[in-house]
């Protein structure tokens, strides 16, 4: 038999070719204590099933690795619906968001869901792992696993397969159950060293380790407004007969999507009424805080908060947080020594503070400038005043820090959180995952308005999501309101300009395997003409095309 050789550690060792990469793992001892799900030849990740069949660099890829712990993840989704099925074969299994450090789901069975059926089914899924059974991928036919699907009663699956370009796909087979997921899949149930799995009214939460610490559960946090604007999302689902990506493509392609579209687009005009009317019920509030993360459409959803504001009577003042930066040589730096624009302490609080008193007390306040160029604040006469019925817009990351208006009084806030927190999945058990969502919108957005390639914002996306856990996240159910921006529609839209883009990296790219990721749930959508979406939308600030601004 032919020999490869492979460098492992700065070591070099001789393997069989046609050996699969699992094999040389257990031989060579090169898992530890955290689990294993990949392995990287020559800079290219491969599924542990994958045969050698060249010499390289060789390295096996842990939980540690973003890519890695998204394997595991999805392979523990793979087991828990294994073992629903098992306890309750009538069931139906929906995985829906994240949510806890976990992912949330719903189990759906003649009789609702409860603690004990929860613990039933973490024994089964302990059981399998226990048996160390191997995970296999399979090619066959679309109208096989059409055949299969229907046997299943997954419609949803039967759904997304009818608009699958290929003659075969790929499936997974655990112990004699088939199931398709879009990613890698780890070689077998025995991998599984952490997990947990509990009651979440109306469902479950389905919980592993984190990137930082392979080794324990992170501890549970409620979050209960994000927990109830998922629901609100769920609703607006509903109302739209769309929860997969399979529906959606049915209403492209019988010409329902305009309608859609039109009724997407209200819902989002009725909650930001119902925000404005809020605002002014509480007659103390002078101030709006809006804060989220990148690619929200904090942007738009001000302006338009804005007119709300004004059908009840109050005139808009925007205030922008980007003017009151600290001057460049004084901004705080990172743990790398790089600026660390994202600090609440790259903010100048204590003159913020003084404008928003002076403001709340009918004084001209002078506001600075900001001179991104040089770094350094400038004072060009600008002055603003806050007439009786006016109210102060303030658009920026750390609205909902209390640090950043720490003299103004509780009742003359209020704070709103903004995030895409989409509801459609690719099929009940592979969902879309809210920061692919974003993603999706940056790369889009600086691609056609910045400038920058999507190989530059999926390299700066890791520091951002950094900023994001630091900045906002934590701060997020300190919201009186929480607004969920995203459009059932809208990847129907932004895929053919994500695609053109991310097709661009190459596979010698850090974040090639990332883009190959998105590009391959992308392909999945139909497309839609933008010309059909409003000029007022929050989706324009992404394409372009905005009433509110142009780019």
């Amino acid at each position: 038999m032919a020999e490869q050789r492979l460098k492992v550690n700065n070591k070099e060792i001789l393997v069989e070719k046609g050996t699969i990469l699992h094999k040389i793992i257990k031989d060579n001892c090169l898992e530890k204590d955290i689990p294993v799900v990949l392995a990287r030849l020559n800079g290219n990740y491969y599924e542990l099933t994958h045969s050698l069949k060249e010499d390289g660099d060789f390295e096996p890829i842990d939980i540690t690795n973003n890519l890695g712990l998204k394997t595991y993840a999805r392979t523990l989704q793979f087991i828990l619906i294994k073992s629903v099925l098992d306890v309750f074969p009538e069931a139906k299994i929906t995985i829906e968001h994240s949510m806890s450090k976990g992912l949330f789901g719903e189990i759906h069975k003649s009789a609702a869901l409860c603690e004990e059926d929860i613990k039933k089914i973490k024994v089964r899924m302990q059981e399998l792992i226990n048996k160390d059974l191997p995970i296999e991928k399979v090619s066959v036919k679309k109208e096989e696993a059409i055949k299969i699907f229907t046997g299943y009663k997954m419609d949803d699956k039967v759904r997304l397969l009818k608009y699958v370009n290929t003659d075969t796909v790929k499936l997974y087979n655990l112990d004699g159950r088939y199931d398709y997921f879009y990613g890698s899949m780890a070689y077998s149930t025995g991998t599984f060293k952490s997990f947990d799995l509990i009651y979440y009214e109306p469902g479950f939460l389905l919980r592993y380790p984190t990137e930082a610490d392979p080794f324990n559960i992170p501890k549970l946090v409620e979050h209960k407004k994000l927990r109830k604007i998922f629901h609100e999302t769920e609703q607006w689902g509903n109302i739209l007969g769309v929860g997969d990506v399979g529906s959606l493509n049915d209403k492209v392609e019988n010409g329902e999507i305009v309608d859609i579209i039109r009724v997407a687009e209200a819902l989002h005009e009725k909650k930001i009424a119902y925000i404005a009317d809020m605002i002014s019920e509480r007659q103390n509030v002078k101030i709006v805080l809006i804060a989220g993360p990148s690619s929200s459409g904090k942007t738009t959803f001000a302006r338009r908060l804005g007119i709300q504001l004004r059908v009840n009577g109050l005139i808009p003042i925007p205030i922008s947080l980007d003017d009151y930066f600290v001057d460049r040589d004084h901004t705080p730096k990172d743990e790398y020594g790089n600026y660390d624009f994202e600090s609440i302490y790259a903010l100048d609080l204590e003159l913020f503070n003084k404008n928003l008193e002076g403001l709340l007390k009918g004084e001209d306040v002078e506001i600075p400038t900001f001179n991104f160029k040089n770094g350094i604040r400038e004072w060009l006469g600008q002055k603003i005043k806050l007439p009786e019925n006016g109210i102060l817009i303030i658009e920026g990351i750390h609205g909902l820090n209390e640090m950043l208006t720490s003299s103004i009084p509780m009742d003359n806030k209020f704070k709103i959180y903004i995030s895409a927190l989409t509801q459609l999945n690719v099929d009940n058990h592979n969902r879309i995952a809210t920061t692919d969502v974003r993603i999706i919108r940056r790369i889009v957005r600086d691609s056609l308005s910045r400038g920058y390639g999507s190989e530059d914002t999926l390299k700066m996306w890791p520091s951002i999501k950094r900023g994001e856990e630091r900045n906002i996240f934590v701060f997020q159910e300190n919201a009186d309101v929480m607004f969920n921006s995203t459009l059932v529609y809208e990847l129907c839209v932004l895929k053919q300009y994500a695609l053109k883009e991310l097709e661009k990296i190459e596979i010698s790219s850090p974040v090639y395997y990332e883009a190959l990721r998105l590009r391959s749930f992308l392909h999945f959508f139909k497309d839609v003409d933008k010309e059909i979406v409003a000029d007022n939308s929050i989706l324009r600030e992404f394409i372009g095309g905005s009433c509110f601004y142009k780019y």
